[in-house]
């Protein structure tokens, strides 16, 4: 193998590495949306894990991206509909309720406080 074969490969192998751990977590936290208790979201998430790790030691390239395809496809499929979204974050239910006050607008968060 020459420099840049080599050097193809391991550019291959971490944009794999990468896609595989971005899919696991997009998973992970859609299993969280689907669990109502905590205690099968536990089992769930295990049985996921299971799922990546049985494939570990998968080494040929080709293979490796049509199970990351799959894998990829399959969670779009199976993604919740209407997924948890933390209030405070962008696209939830309080997310900017108290924006910040326009240019010249005060605040004083020491009320009753001040310095004479």
């Amino acid at each position: 193998m020459s420099f840049s074969s080599t050097a193809g490969y391991l550019a291959r192998r971490a944009a794999q590495k990468e896609r595989v751990r971005i899919l696991y977590r997009r998973a992970l936290k859609d299993t969280l949306n689907w669990a109502v208790h905590r205690h099968l979201f536990y089992r769930d998430a295990s049985d996921l894990r299971e799922r990546f790790d049985a494939n570990k030691h998968v080494e040929d390239l080709d293979r490796i991206d049509r199970m990351i395809a799959d894998g990829e496809a399959s969670y779009n499929k199976w993604r919740h509909p209407d997924p948890y979204i933390v209030p405070w974050a962008p696209g939830g239910s309080k997310f900017t309720r108290n924006p910040t006050p326009p240019p010249g607008i005060e605040i004083i968060y020491n009320y009753g406080r001040e310095d004479h």
